[in-house]
């Protein structure tokens, strides 16, 4: 990521991040990555959603909205809906969010597989009966895959974002 120690931009990055249904270790990695870059970042963005680490956070006129996980419920699906809608970019990040693996995993269970207890929570949290990437429910601007994210595709992305927008 290039320096930004000597920019002092008129308008801020608003990003959202948000997490599904995943193990969120890509919300654990950008919490890492923070150590790191916050100094640089504060200048250039501004964090309007991450309820990982605010309780103050708005969904409202996001530059870029960045979703962890799969879909799993009508619910999930609504959210994401919402999501893009007040979001000029959306990036999947990681494994679910842009295969639905692992946790799509059990799209393919067989229903005699299915145990009771399994159907319980299926039942009792209004799971859907598949698992679904991100685009499979909503527009997808851009990847950073892996589980966890990729790190360096992530800066990557920023960047871009930071450059689209005329921050850097």
């Amino acid at each position: 990521m290039d320096s930004v120690d000597t920019i002092v931009p008129s308008k801020k990055l608003a990003i959202g991040w948000f997490s599904f249904t995943c193990s969120e270790d890509s919300t654990i990695l950008l919490t890492e990555l923070l150590n790191d870059h916050w100094d640089e970042w504060k200048k250039v963005i501004e964090f309007r959603h991450l309820r990982s680490l605010k309780t103050q956070n708005s969904l409202k006129d996001l530059d870029v909205a960045f979703i962890e996980g799969a879909v799993s419920s009508e619910k999930q699906a609504d959210e994401v809906r919402e999501i893009r809608n007040n979001s000029k970019y959306v990036v999947a990040v990681g494994s679910c969010a842009c295969t639905g693996l692992p946790s799509s995993s059990r799209n393919d269970f067989l229903s005699e597989e299915m145990n009771e207890k399994m159907k319980f929570y299926m039942n009792h949290f209004n799971y859907s009966d598949k698992v679904k990437k991100l685009a499979d429910v909503i527009k997808v601007d851009d990847m950073v895959e892996g589980c966890p994210m990729n790190v360096e595709v992530f800066l990557t992305v920023v960047d871009k974002y930071l450059d689209i927008f005329k921050i850097k």
